[in-house]
């Protein structure tokens, strides 16, 4: 009897603490669902999880900087208060949707999450603060310029801290070097050029602009395939 009560109360311990483990959230919310639960919530604590140079170049105001992919992040997160709500983000969805994983591993509960980041932000015209020494990088003008020429433009949309864009470069730039005569590679860092990505509606990354006489061709978003690119290339 004295054995079964012992069991008893173990399991029903267990279960409390599952409940409580699974009582942790992350909501992904859109740009502008984002912004209007942040005007809804005084005491939140906004983290923007890009590198600090990122940061500098334009951020959402009362954002503190903790960089997803330096070595001191948990030691960093781990200074936010757990019983307030956590509104993360970063350029395009990727490294803050892996930072909530992680606040939920180190007992955070409550966690928005921007799923299409700053680019998405940026193009919904929102507002966000920058650095006086941030640059405006290539202008509309700037990148139509690019555009002329007898050959093909192929307009490359990347990050350097972007997968699917660090592994299509190789492919890119030998294509470039194969087909000098057929194609023109412009490489345009979304860092760099956040007004220029938010004037082309570029909200995630990578994205490929084909242009024949100054008029787009073909456009694809996400990570595709060499051989798709050099079909389209031939056509």
């Amino acid at each position: 009897m004295y054995k079964t009560i012992i069991i008893a109360l173990f399991a029903l311990v267990m279960i409390s603490c599952s409940k409580a483990q699974n009582t942790a959230s992350t909501t992904s919310l859109s740009a502008t669902e984002f912004s209007e639960k942040l005007k809804k919530t005084p005491n939140a604590q906004v983290v923007d999880v890009r590198t600090l140079n990122e940061y500098k170049k334009g951020h959402i105001q009362n954002a503190v900087n903790i960089d997803w992919n330096a070595d001191d992040f948990a030691e960093k997160a781990a200074t936010l208060d757990p019983a307030k709500p956590v509104f993360l983000y970063c350029l395009s969805g990727p490294r803050s949707e892996a930072a909530a994983e992680k606040l939920k591993e180190m007992g955070y509960s409550e966690i928005y999450e921007m799923k299409r980041g700053m680019m998405e932000w940026r193009s919904k015209n929102l507002p966000e603060l920058k650095s006086a020494a941030a640059t405006q990088g290539m202008s509309l003008q700037q990148y139509n310029e690019e555009l002329k020429s007898d050959r093909l433009v192929l307009v490359d949309f990347y990050a350097d801290w972007c997968a699917p864009c660090k592994k299509m470069e190789p492919y890119l730039s030998k294509i470039a070097a194969e087909m000098p005569e057929k194609v023109k590679i412009v490489r345009v860092n979304a860092d760099d050029n956040t007004e220029l990505c938010k004037a082309m509606n570029v909200s995630a990354l990578p994205v490929l602009k084909l242009y024949r006489n100054n008029e787009i061709i073909w456009e694809s978003l996400g990570f595709v395939e060499e051989a798709e690119v050099r079909k389209q290339l031939l056509k």
